[in-house]
């Protein structure tokens, strides 16, 4: 079965820490996904640039597209990265979940990959 491991942090943090702190998070989710890649769990992993003017919204509606430009003062958190791990259980997922370094200055959402329709 396939998991999502959705970081969730709160806007700002990565701008409140010093170069060698942030440098030292990174590290260690980095880490972190060597340990999952040498389990044979990890299918993916990407770090997400904070969400500042680089950012955009499109929706279409009524055949017209509409992109809004960041940042986006309303989102009290934004979306850090994610891991797309491959376990046998949403117990083994939620477990990886409490191993995230992550877990302990943001929020690990865990979400199984399905169809859009179910």
């Amino acid at each position: 079965m396939s998991y999502m491991l959705l970081i969730h942090e709160p806007v700002g943090q990565r701008q409140s820490r010093t170069l060698a702190e942030g440098r030292a998070a990174y590290d260690r989710m980095l880490r972190f996904a060597d340990e999952l890649k040498s389990r044979g769990v990890l299918r993916a992993v990407e770090s997400l640039a904070s969400q500042d003017d680089r950012a955009a919204r499109v929706q279409v509606r009524e055949g017209r597209a509409q992109v809004v430009d960041g940042p986006f003062a309303e989102a009290k958190e934004m979306i850090g990265g994610f891991f797309l791990v491959d376990v046998s259980s949403r117990e083994e997922a939620l477990a990886l979940a409490r191993e995230c370094p992550a877990a302990e200055w943001a929020m690990v959402e865990v979400r199984e990959i399905a169809p859009c329709y179910t």
